[in-house]
């Protein structure tokens, strides 16, 4: 297979012309609303405030974002049609490529080093047709022998594309193979619901009330508002030394409210106080990536909704609405607008296992629970008096503890699955990358590497 040298100009052509929004000769075009990454493209009637190129049937278009994760297409429509200048309108010599060939360069290394290398200064913002154009590939001269490397990739990308497939009906088991846990463990059935001493679950909720009204007696707590229409959804059925009890009865639930924000807070790149905001609340565990801080001064002036002991957190709005963690760090840190946190009474901290809790709260029950005044609006929300109301039950501690140890256990296990299946994600991901790379070199393919390695992983279907 022979190859040589080219510049990119030298098949490809850029379609010129560039277009006002309002210019009459687009005027009635629909335009390119995306183009996603297998290629397939989205027309739009909507207008632009950006200038426009054209785009006919047959051109070559690339997206200037997106292009090497395959946002790139021809237009195989019969009128034409426009595309905003974060698009590239090309036609083509196709005697001298394959497109199918070219398409696969776009997606491979090659392509981004050629960029790194030929490219005075890099690419600062999008890619242009004064990057692609002039620079220099390697390809072979006849179209027949690119034809042939597209036909092995093509092959390839089929094998992955099944491998890839398994590989996310394995992470799904995953993720039923937990909701089966916590759903064993919800119900009793997980762990001996024995006890030493033979106290219930009705007992340990009486002892936290008494704590609690003491509490409002003194003044240290102002009695939660509730809300009017209470409901109680839950039908499964629990063991006999479990009690039925409100959140509300459990822990103090509070969030910051927007004209403490918008009056107080001025979130910082860094600070005294890390802000907990609905991106970092991951169930279970906090994402500590990407975090803005306050200074101490606003964080003591609103300290009704600092984070100084473990307590739960919960996103009420937005995206993650529903998601659960367990705050449990050393130091101060403060809640965002959109996140609550319910927060043990002072002096029942140790009556009970915070994240029995928020194991309850991430299972297919408690998220039935949280939803179950949620509204089908354009945004949902929880209010406090909704999260209040959340039904939870109650064992006694000692089965707590004895259940969070066990499904402590059960989640490792689920981890070290899931991690093994991303694994060889990866592992496919960089193989396409190699096979591309060393196919577009003109070396032969290793496809004896391949290993579909979902083949391997074990039958979740039988433990769930």
């Amino acid at each position: 297979m022979e190859f040589m040298k080219v510049k990119i100009s030298d098949f490809l052509q850029e379609r010129k012309g560039r277009y006002k929004p309002k210019d009459q000769s687009i005027q009635g075009l629909k335009r390119i609303e995306k183009i996603d990454f297998s290629g397939q493209i989205y027309l739009s009637e909507k207008p632009s405030n950006t200038d426009m190129i054209l785009v006919k049937k047959g051109d070559l278009v690339i997206s200037g974002i997106n292009v090497e994760k395959g946002a790139m297409c021809v237009y195989e429509g019969e009128e034409d049609i426009t595309a905003t200048i974060h698009y590239s309108s090309y036609t083509y010599n196709d005697k001298k490529i394959d497109l199918n060939f070219f398409k696969y360069f776009l997606k491979s290394p090659n392509f981004v080093s050629a960029l790194k290398e030929q490219v005075p200064g890099g690419i600062k913002t999008e890619i242009k047709p004064k990057h692609v154009l002039p620079l220099e590939i390697s390809i072979p001269k006849n179209i027949s022998d690119q034809i042939i490397i597209v036909e092995r990739l093509d092959e390839l990308n089929e094998q992955l594309n099944s491998s890839n497939s398994e590989l996310i009906h394995q992470l799904y088991l995953i993720s039923q193979l937990r909701q089966a846990f916590l759903r064993e463990a919800m119900q009793g059935a997980l762990v001996s619901n024995e006890t030493s001493d033979g106290k219930t679950g009705a007992d340990l909720l009486e002892e936290i009330k008494k704590e609690k009204e003491q509490l409002i007696k003194d003044k240290k707590i102002k009695k939660g508002k509730l809300t009017k229409n209470s409901k109680q959804i839950m039908e499964f059925s629990f063991p006999n030394n479990w009690q039925i009890s409100k959140l509300d009865d459990l822990f103090f639930v509070t969030k910051l409210a927007g004209f403490e924000y918008s009056d107080h807070m001025q979130l910082k790149n860094s600070g005294e106080v890390p802000v907990i905001r609905a991106q970092n609340v991951r169930n279970l565990e906090l994402n500590k990536n990407n975090l803005l801080f306050i200074d101490l001064e606003t964080s003591i002036l609103l300290d009704r909704c600092s984070l100084k002991k473990e307590c739960l957190l919960i996103t009420f709005i937005g995206a993650g609405i529903g998601d659960v963690a367990t705050f449990k760090e050393k130091e101060r840190w403060h809640l965002a607008p959109n996140v609550a946190k319910a927060e043990p009474f002072a002096g029942v901290e140790f009556m009970y296992n915070i994240k029995y809790f928020n194991y309850f709260l991430i299972s297919s029950y408690g998220k039935s629970e949280i939803s179950k005044h949620m509204k089908a609006t354009a945004q949902p929300s929880l209010s406090m008096e909704t999260i209040r109301d959340i039904d939870i039950p109650l064992p006694p501690l000692e089965i707590q503890n004895r259940m969070v140890a066990k499904l402590d256990e059960l989640m490792q296990y689920c981890d070290a699955l899931e991690a093994s299946v991303k694994e060889s994600q990866n592992y496919n991901a960089q193989l396409l990358q190699q096979v591309l790379r060393e196919a577009l070199e003109g070396k032969e393919e290793k496809t004896e590497a391949l290993a579909l390695v979902a083949e391997d992983m074990p039958n979740y279907q039988k433990t769930i």
